[in-house]
């Protein structure tokens, strides 16, 4: 399985959306650097206030492109970047791959795929309406979130749009993804 990157981005400041850049740098066990949410520790607020101590899991956020059209069907309009996304991909099932998945990105970047962004309010105060989109239930009730997938970096490099991206399967069962 491969795909493509359609876009990379970063924000220094907490801010919801993250602007498209020409390229981004992974940093080993850190994340994108200059993003706000790169460390060992958790950077996101709601966790900081639990436990800063927590390790990070979620040091690059990746995106399928393919939700802004599934999304647009319903008149909603996403570019990349602006769901805060660090990676906007086409061409994988982000969302079907399992925990551990190894992502070679580019000539060198490695990131491992921890879970599932959990969407928040924040998404309704970009658009309205557009959380009930990217969180639902299935036919059995079971929680389904859309609005992207997690990783630490396991090796850095450059990423830049238009990278390939090669989807490493773990060894053993497979777990599903779950929030992180």
């Amino acid at each position: 399985m491969s795909g493509r990157v359609t876009a990379v981005s970063s924000n220094g400041e907490y801010s919801f959306t993250k602007p498209n850049r020409d390229s981004i740098r992974l940093l080993a066990g850190l994340g994108v650097e200059g993003d706000v949410h790169a460390g060992v520790t958790v950077k996101h607020r709601s966790r900081v206030a639990q436990d800063p101590t927590q390790p990070n899991l979620r040091q690059v956020h990746l995106m399928h492109e393919e939700l802004f059209a599934e999304v647009g069907e319903d008149g909603f309009e996403v570019a990349p970047g602006e769901l805060g996304e660090n990676i906007t991909t086409r061409g994988i099932d982000l969302l079907g791959l399992p925990v551990g998945t190894l992502l070679r990105i580019g000539d060198t970047a490695v990131v491992e795929v921890t879970g599932l962004r959990n969407p928040c309010i924040q998404i309704d105060n970009f658009q309205d309406g557009l959380l009930k989109r990217v969180v639902g239930r299935d036919e059995a009730g079971n929680v389904v979130r859309k609005a992207g997938i997690m990783s630490v970096v396991r090796e850095g490099g450059v990423v830049r749009p238009g990278d390939a991206i090669e989807v490493e399967l773990p060894t053993g069962p497979h777990r599903p993804l779950d929030r992180v």
